[in-house]
């Protein structure tokens, strides 16, 4: 089980399903909540979806795990030291890439500067065309 210390520097009880959850969104990247759901069913076959959505909300509260929004589908939850990168969604073939956040940093700072506004860019996907969709039929 992954986070015990973490857990409880946090002030949070180590529950095996809070555990596995956390687990889960460590091992799978980005993961909606039934992958997280499928993945801690091998462990711990009793736990339900609504388990694991408390526990994905209890740990987003202490910032142990966030969630993300790429494209129409739900949420995809991170665990939240691995959120150092934008999310690059192809609306053409639906692939997705990473880019390094530090390529958004003057966009950041302009929104702060500019329109008192700060902006959290791993909360979202950005939408555009992928380098093989781009490249023309041969």
């Amino acid at each position: 089980m992954g986070g015990k210390q973490e857990l409880r520097e946090k002030g949070l009880r180590l529950t095996a399903q809070r555990g596995l959850v956390l687990s889960a969104v460590r091992e799978l990247g980005h993961a909606t909540p039934e992958e997280i759901l499928e993945k801690v069913r091998l462990k711990h076959p009793g736990i339900n979806l609504s388990t694991v959505y408390r526990n994905l909300e209890t740990l987003e509260k202490v910032e142990l795990v966030k969630h993300t929004h790429l494209g129409h589908g739900g949420s995809t939850y991170h665990a939240s030291q691995e959120l150092s990168h934008l999310h690059l969604l192809c609306i053409e073939c639906g692939s997705m890439s990473d880019a390094p956040i530090e390529i958004a940093a003057s966009f950041i700072k302009a929104l702060a500067k500019d329109y008192h506004f700060t902006t959290d860019v791993t909360h979202f996907a950005i939408s555009g065309t992928c380098a093989a969709c781009l490249k023309p039929a041969q």
